[in-house]
């Protein structure tokens, strides 16, 4: 196995993390620095990271139902409380990816650095569905399919999402990627603010009747359905979008769509 893999399945961090570690020289094989995260290792070769030996732990996945005002790090340099203080485990745990401080709802958690990668790296495309309230209530056709088509921010134009308006106010969006408070940028560039926002799914994992700052630990097959979800082209069926299948709502078939498409 290569060694960011290895140290990955450890638990010490995501494979691309691993990596840089190993980059670092902080990483030795039979006593010896390794620099090379391809170098192939096994239970036998003697890692240790720090000085620390390192080998493989058994893995574990946690839901839990993040608070307001709770960090998704693994440790917070000013004191905050953190996710991972809200789950009872003996493993070095670590979120996978984050929800900014005030965003509530589902955050995952696992000591399964490879597994971590793949759910939140933009090409498997694993859903996320955040519900938002916003303001100004009303919404109009033309933001809601603004955010359907994906919407330019200063870091890129987003894909297209799965936008629907439940009630006044209330927005819930399906999105694939997991850029850096992409909702609340994504509805602002709409001109709309999001006031409150909550995760309610990730991939095929809802909340589930879980309190607020309340955790589980997901089953073996929940953490199957994770794997597999996270395979290459898994859960992707073409163009993400509300707006898919009949054109109801949209003036005219293949003429329409050719005026329209010079100007997106």
């Amino acid at each position: 196995m290569r060694l960011g893999k290895f140290l990955a399945h450890a638990g010490v961090a995501s494979r691309r993390a691993a990596e840089a570690i190993v980059a670092e020289g902080r990483v030795t094989v039979d006593g010896e620095v390794v620099t090379d995260p391809a170098r192939d290792v096994d239970e036998t070769s003697g890692v240790a990271l720090d000085g620390r030996s390192v080998a493989p732990e058994p893995h574990e996945v946690h839901a839990l139902n993040k608070p307001a005002g709770v960090m998704s790090t693994a440790r917070d340099t000013h004191g905050r409380p953190t996710v991972v203080q809200l789950v009872r485990s003996a493993r070095r745990l670590y979120p996978v990816g984050r929800l900014d401080a005030e965003t509530t709802g589902l955050i995952l958690l696992t000591n399964d650095g490879e597994l971590a990668e793949r759910l939140t790296h933009p090409r498997y495309g694993v859903k996320k569905v955040y519900r938002a309230r916003v303001q100004p209530a009303r919404m109009s056709p033309r933001a809601l399919q603004a955010l359907r088509d994906g919407v330019e921010l200063e870091d890129g134009r987003t894909a297209p999402a799965q936008v629907r308006q439940p009630a006044s106010g209330v927005l819930e969006l399906t999105i694939r990627e997991g850029r850096k408070r992409q909702v609340r940028r994504m509805v602002e560039a709409v001109g709309h603010r999001v006031v409150e926002l909550e995760r309610v799914a990730f991939g095929p994992l809802g909340l589930r009747g879980l309190e607020p700052g309340k955790s589980r630990r997901l089953t073996k097959a929940e953490v199957e359905r994770l794997r597999r979800l996270s395979e290459p082209g898994a859960e992707r069926g073409g163009r993400a979008g509300a707006g898919r299948g009949k054109p109801r709502g949209r003036s005219g078939g293949a003429k329409a769509r050719a005026r329209r498409r010079p100007q997106r």
